[in-house]
């Protein structure tokens, strides 16, 4: 279906990774969320008055609500798609994420809405009339509700949308709450008991968890989460692929919105390769990645010393032992400078923000371990955060 929609409203409508295109598929998919939510908060709330339930009323707010969300959406992926000025110079695709967030926060207040309404319906019970139209009306909504669940979720996926991902999910939680509705609706008219309120009441906490849960999702990005690994362990293979690359490292990714990746990481090359090839090499990385990937990327030169058999022992026997002070550190840059009296060891170590050690005393751990096999060499270490594991 998103297939569909797209060949028939979208010009070059496969192209994903299009910004145009991408947007495209937002505005489209806001559009077409506020027609069906529209249509089922007139239904629902109708239906609602018609037969005193608290429970369908809450859930035609909870249509309109949504139809609200659609509209921010809309509105987002239009600004999300403004190009780069000079006080935001990474774009504006963040907005999305903000998008994201305010939808989330329309469901924690809906949430709440529905809380106060069921536990006044449970104090102050009212019968609910019940009719085979109303329950036409739900199976209906549930029905509507399950292929917009599926429409969101794909065309979040195609166009790697965080606010679409939340809306379908909102989707979700819809076809639980109508369902639920539903329930209550049978079960008091073949039992008798009125569990109108007590449903509604668990469908708001439902609606509340699901909202908080959305917040922590859509916060992440705009705080600054830790790159996902798969891309992480893609841009490493990438890297490695290139001709005469020896390693990389220092990799921080920087996420300005969904199509506004930038990067910087370094790479080790041979030294004594020319450093003209070797620029070169690395400027094709660059392009590459814009190219085929759509991150902006920065490569730094990093010459290693590849077949000095000295540095090549003392970097073995560090990289081996660092392990028994914590598995998940790493060295990188190692060079040795002579002195008039000793070596200089110099390297930067990859630290874990959540090591249960001070940067001094780690340090020290390090040096002492060199000291024992090389007593005639000094350390100088560089402690490095761990902004994504290469390994």
């Amino acid at each position: 279906m998103v297939d569909l929609l797209g060949k028939k409203f979208i010009k070059d409508y496969k192209n994903y990774k299009s910004q145009k295109v991408r947007t495209a598929y937002g505005k489209l998919a806001s559009i077409v969320g506020i027609i069906c939510n529209v249509l089922l908060f007139l239904a629902k709330i109708i239906v609602g008055t018609l037969s005193n339930s608290v429970s369908i009323t809450a859930d035609a707010i909870n249509n309109l609500s949504d139809s609200t969300s659609g509209i921010i959406s809309l509105i987002s992926f239009k600004m999300a798609s403004k190009p780069a000025d000079e006080e935001h110079p990474y774009g504006h695709g963040r907005i999305e994420y903000l998008a994201g967030l305010t939808v989330a926060v329309i469901i924690m207040v809906i949430g709440v809405e529905l809380f106060k309404g069921a536990v006044k319906k449970i104090i102050t019970p009212s019968p609910t009339q019940f009719s085979l139209v109303f329950v036409f009306v739900l199976i209906l909504s549930i029905s509507v509700k399950l292929w917009m669940m599926s429409f969101y979720g794909k065309t979040g996926k195609k166009i790697n949308s965080k606010t679409l991902e939340a809306t379908s999910i909102d989707s979700r939680n819809d076809v639980i709450s109508t369902s639920s509705v539903l329930v209550g609706m049978l079960v008091s008219k073949y039992i008798g008991i009125d569990l109108d309120g007590y449903f509604g009441l668990a469908v708001s906490v439902f609606v509340l968890y699901s909202g908080f849960s959305l917040i922590k999702e859509t916060l992440n990005p705009l705080l600054g989460e830790a790159p996902d690994p798969i891309l992480v362990e893609e841009i490493k293979e990438k890297i490695l692929s290139y001709d005469k690359v020896l390693g990389t490292h220092d990799l921080i990714v920087h996420d300005y919105g969904p199509g506004r990746v930038f990067a910087s990481v370094h790479v080790e090359m041979d030294a004594k390769d020319d450093p003209i090839a070797s620029h070169e090499i690395l400027d094709r990385i660059e392009r590459d990645f814009l190219k085929d990937d759509k991150i902006h990327i920065t490569v730094h030169y990093d010459p290693i010393l590849k077949d000095d058999s000295e540095t090549g022992e003392i970097r073995s026997f560090i990289e081996e032992n660092i392990k028994s002070i914590d598995e998940r550190l790493e060295i990188h840059d190692l060079r040795i400078v002579p002195g008039e009296k000793s070596k200089n060891v110099i390297f930067d170590c990859v630290v874990p923000h959540d090591i249960n050690m001070t940067d001094s005393k780690l340090k020290k751990a390090i040096d002492e371990m060199i000291k024992s096999k090389f007593p005639d060499y000094n350390s100088v270490i560089t402690i490095d955060n761990s902004f994504a594991a290469i390994s």
